[in-house]
């Protein structure tokens, strides 16, 4: 236990660059908190003490404003930055390094008691108020924009932004990276300048053609104009 407590405590520092010092981190987390509560309550979970896993949920609720179900399943160095409103379902479950920031939703589709919450793989990053809905899979290193609504897997190393999320064009795997929240990709727009771009090189193919049926006409007229003047010469 103490070793994960170290590792929380130096992923912050490696996530959160307003973080200054480890008794800030420790005291001042919510996110940080969450995750402590969430492992105490996922242990009772799974001895099957249901009960107490809630009770102790939704005291990290109440103190921390981040709903993480105690049967989800969390693996290292996730980080929640600021977190207020995040909620976590059941059968949710996260790879490692993963990062989510406030207002994420990671809910589900069914009411039947089966796996019915998103999937996560590892160094995972969703932006703000982003929903992600359903038994579905987040690949490795994919990107999910803020105020994204996600319904589909998302392959790895892709980013996914819109209300329904697409996957975004046209990004070199350093902008995937990074995600900039402030020059996120626009897949339907980036859609429609291929489209135009095609519709231009058809246009540019028509002109060449038609340029090439004049040159043509004019052969032919010339060819028919001799024609007439040998039958003329020939009369």
């Amino acid at each position: 236990m103490f070793k994960y407590i170290i590792e929380d405590i130096n992923n912050v520092f490696e996530k959160d660059p307003a973080a200054k010092n480890v008794i800030e981190v420790i005291l001042c987390y919510p996110g940080l908190h969450a995750v402590w509560f969430h492992r105490i309550a996922n242990w009772f979970y799974r001895i099957k003490w249901h009960t107490i896993a809630r009770i102790i949920s939704h005291v990290a609720r109440h103190f921390t404003g981040i709903e993480i179900h105690p049967g989800a399943v969390i693996g290292h160095k996730l980080f929640i930055d600021h977190g207020m409103g995040v909620v976590i379902g059941e059968t949710a479950e996260i790879g490692d390094n993963c990062l989510i920031y406030k207002g994420v939703l990671l809910g589900g589709t069914s009411l039947k008691k089966e796996k019915r919450h998103p999937t996560l793989k590892n160094n995972v990053v969703i932006g703000s108020n982003a929903i992600i809905l359903g038994a579905i899979t987040l690949g490795n290193n994919s990107r999910i924009g803020a105020g994204s609504v996600v319904i589909h897997d998302v392959p790895e190393n892709a980013t996914a932004v819109g209300v329904p999320a697409r996957i975004g064009i046209g990004f070199s795997q350093e902008d995937i990276h990074e995600l900039e929240h402030n020059r996120l990709p626009d897949p339907i727009a980036e859609g429609f300048k291929l489209l135009l771009n095609e519709i231009n090189n058809v246009n540019t193919r028509l002109k060449k053609i038609e340029s090439a049926e004049g040159i043509t006409s004019q052969i032919n007229d010339c060819f028919e104009k001799k024609k007439k003047e040998i039958e003329e010469e020939f009369k």
